[in-house]
């Protein structure tokens, strides 16, 4: 089991829950899940790296984190998918939720290098064509062996 870790602006943290504040220099609040999150804000726009598995027993914590990190980004929220090795469609229902939530703060996400799992299932779902996802183009995409 992995941690679920966000990056947070000291101010915003602290004004929340001080206790929560991490001790790291990269000022880390840390939550119960099973993918760990770190983001990284610039003032236009927000990546966060996602590292675990992307299913229901990391739902609930991730949708719950992605909305506090809704709250402070800029227009562009970046999800890397680089380090997530699977996903099921109940993660793929927070990536949705967290899109339509986005879309009403008028932020647009991008989902960056989702792995050869995640892409296929974001290829055959047709979600690949609804977020701003550069993939592997679809017939460059190969079935799992």
């Amino acid at each position: 089991m992995t941690t679920f870790e966000t990056a947070a602006s000291v101010a915003g943290a602290a004004a929340k829950a001080p206790a929560e504040v991490a001790k790291a220099p990269a000022e880390v609040a840390k939550a119960p899940a099973e993918v760990a999150m770190p983001a990284h804000r610039r003032p236009a726009h927000t990546i966060v790296a996602l590292h675990g598995a992307l299913d229901a027993s990391a739902a609930p914590a991730l949708r719950e984190q992605l909305i506090g990190v809704l709250r402070h980004c800029g227009r562009l929220l970046v999800l890397d998918l680089s380090e997530v090795p699977s996903g099921d469609e109940t993660g793929l229902a927070v990536l949705v939720g967290t899109l339509h939530r986005a879309a009403a703060l008028g932020v647009t996400v991008r989902l960056d290098a989702p792995g050869r799992q995640l892409a296929e299932l974001l290829h055959i779902t047709g979600l690949d064509r609804v977020f701003h996802t550069p993939l592997t183009p679809p017939a460059r995409i190969e079935p799992a062996a």
